[in-house]
């Protein structure tokens, strides 16, 4: 790891030549191998079941990590995983998931599947992926992952086989105490072949069985969060993993660091900036439970977990770090010489107060599923901009173009265009799994476009503004979201708060937010709006609607699930337009249609009031139909 202060350093990084890891691995076997080489003996990834600071916990070292993975390898390659095949894993995080991830990139080509989603949405990435062998969990206490998976199985007939993680290994006590629990209530049928994880793996060689050319090819295929609508697939080749690895060893990392990861190994922020930067730096890993930061007990442990481990590193993103800040520091985390965060951009007033309250700085950054992660970071030992995600990666090119006749201009310092990409990471022409899902994705040449708003500053820092489907167009006026969660953010009862676009009959859309309170905090949704009309500038930005929920819907890593606050918005918007017509019709629900976009579905057809219903509705831009 060397000194990182600005964008002179990253320069002086891209003059030494090619990005090269040491020993200049072509395939992930190569690159663990050489970190066990180099660090065999030093732990690399513990796991512990449960959120106390003094509960069992297991940890691996290097030499033992690389030979699981390697027995992962070859179980895969003996139930047909070859170099082109995918072997998906549906798992919460644990050793076995680490284990299943390089074991399944070494093998084929390994697929991350969100635990939370539902057996639909896990059957339909099953069948895109065309994976062959799925591992997940044996059936356990207050989890519903292997009945959902066997769900979905019944929906995925190319899956030929099935390997079971037995989470009961972690208990402290033995399993046949809670054998009754452990049964599923309600098992599904399907046609695939059922085996233990653990004893499977127990009968391969620790040495690789089958051949490893040094071929740059897909190795790992990650969906993507579905913030912005249904989740897409990407692919990873092996040059983009390990070049991940490089940026975290090169510019973050050294081998005596302590990285506490609460954050879900199927998303790519766990996936590559952290796991591959431990490969390449020998550093040590920690995943404190299954769930991570939505763990029984974590948040409230948290603190005394970094004690306990010694950590130098946390990883989070916003809604973790605005959890955490509900709490005391009740522990001594003087070894935390830096927080990550990332996921989505981090509001400047918790920058400020996570600062303050730990002492420890946050280190904010940028990437996504499409780049294989990593595109930008604030330098560690320089400059931290507020607001800012820093400066690009060594060998990334970032450029802010804007849409000009049939092509792009490149916009000047500080205006605000698309972030387009260009990096190792990058597979120019074809990202998505789904050809169909490329068309118009590149610009100039090989640039990813990311659909997300930003700015450079006449330093080289990177700005995110927005999401350019999260516009709100208010009768051709765009507005940006971001105007009104960064006022609202200032409130202190606010946790979060997610502004989009409401469907409106004459200007198309509104401005509207839903909003999290921090726990406690009372305040009401005029107060809320009184807030917005001080602190907003731009009139056509103030919210015509502020709600008050529980619980703002958000993705496993902390995202706002912003078209689930659309669904909201349009059932909530079009029952007031047909109630206050008087007619009998209601939205039933919302969905989203592949073709369509958020489709309102209506029940309590009247035939006689049908043309009032479309003339009514015809008004808005959003699609509807009757319901079935």
């Amino acid at each position: 790891m060397g000194t990182f202060r600005n964008r002179q350093d990253l320069l002086a990084i891209e003059a030494e030549g090619p990005w090269q890891a040491p020993g200049d691995p072509r395939t992930i076997h190569a690159f663990l191998a050489g970190t066990a080489a180099a660090h065999g003996g030093r732990p690399a990834v513990s796991f512990q079941l449960t959120s106390g600071p003094q509960d069992k916990a297991l940890t691996l070292t290097w030499a033992e990590l690389l030979a699981q993975s390697v027995c992962a390898a070859n179980l895969f390659r003996s139930l047909g995983v070859g170099p082109g095949d995918a072997v998906a894993y549906i798992l919460p995080n644990s050793l076995e998931t680490v284990v299943t991830l390089l074991g399944g990139a070494i093998a084929g080509i390994v697929c991350p599947i969100n635990p939370l989603l539902e057996p639909a949405q896990m059957a339909a990435l099953l069948r895109e992926t065309k994976a062959k062998v799925v591992v997940t969990l044996k059936s356990f206490p207050r989890a519903d992952v292997a009945q959902k998976v066997a769900q979905a199985l019944a929906e995925a007939p190319g899956v030929t086989t099935v390997l079971e993680v037995d989470l009961a290994r972690y208990l402290p006590f033995p399993k046949s105490l809670i054998a009754g629990f452990l049964r599923p209530k309600n098992p599904v049928t399907h046609r695939a072949k059922v085996l233990g994880f653990t004893q499977s793996l127990n009968r391969q060689p620790q040495k690789l069985a089958f051949a490893d050319p040094p071929e740059d090819r897909v190795a790992a295929c990650f969906h993507t969060g579905g913030t912005t609508g249904l989740p897409k697939v990407a692919q990873h080749k092996v040059s983009g993993m390990i070049y991940n690895g490089w940026c975290g060893a090169k510019l973050l990392f050294r081998e005596t660091d302590v990285v506490m990861c609460p954050l879900p190994l199927f998303h790519v922020f766990a996936a590559y900036p952290t796991l591959m930067s431990m490969i390449a730096s020998g550093a040590h890993v920690v995943f404190p439970t299954p769930a991570g930061y939505r763990g029984e007990g974590v948040v409230d442990t948290l603190w005394k977990l970094v004690e306990r481990y010694g950590a130098t590193y946390l990883i989070a993103v916003p809604t973790a770090l605005s959890a955490l800040m509900q709490r005391p520091v009740n522990a001594r985390i003087s070894s935390l010489r830096g927080t990550f965060s990332g996921s989505s951009p981090l509001p400047i007033e918790l920058f400020s107060r996570y600062e303050r309250a730990t002492g420890v700085q946050v280190i904010e950054g940028y990437g996504l599923t499409e780049c294989t992660c990593l595109v930008a970071v604030n330098p560690p030992d320089g400059t931290k901009k507020i607001g800012s995600v820093g400066l690009p990666f060594p060998h990334t090119r970032v450029r802010i173009l804007a849409p000009e006749g049939e092509g792009f201009r490149p916009c000047a310092v500080d205006e605000v265009g698309e972030i387009c990409v260009s990096n190792p990471g990058v597979i120019p022409g074809g990202t998505y799994l789904e050809p169909s899902r490329n068309a118009n994705l590149f610009a100039e040449g090989g640039y990813l476009r990311t659909g997300d708003l930003g700015r450079i500053d006449a330093e080289g820092y990177l700005f995110i503004t927005g999401r350019a489907k999260d516009l709100i167009i208010r009768g051709g006026h765009n507005i940006d979201p971001a105007l009104i969660e960064e006022a609202l953010a200032g409130h202190p009862a606010v946790a979060f708060a997610g502004a989009i676009g409401q469907p409106d009959a004459h200007a198309g859309e509104l401005p509207c937010v839903y909003v999290e309170l921090v726990a406690g905090a009372t305040t009401t949704p005029e107060e809320l709006a009184e807030h917005c009309r001080s602190h907003i500038s731009e009139r056509a930005a103030i919210p015509k609607h502020v709600e008050i929920l529980a619980a703002l819907p958000k993705t496993a890593v902390g995202k706002v699930l912003k078209p689930d606050l659309r669904k909201l918005a349009i059932a909530r918007v079009f029952n007031a337009a047909l109630a206050e017509a008087g007619l009998a019709a209601r939205v039933a629900e919302v969905v989203e249609d592949r073709k369509r976009g958020l489709l309102a579905r209506l029940s309590g057809r009247v035939v006689a009031e049908e043309p009032q219903v479309r003339a009514l509705l015809g008004a808005f831009t959003n699609p509807w139909e009757w319901a079935e």
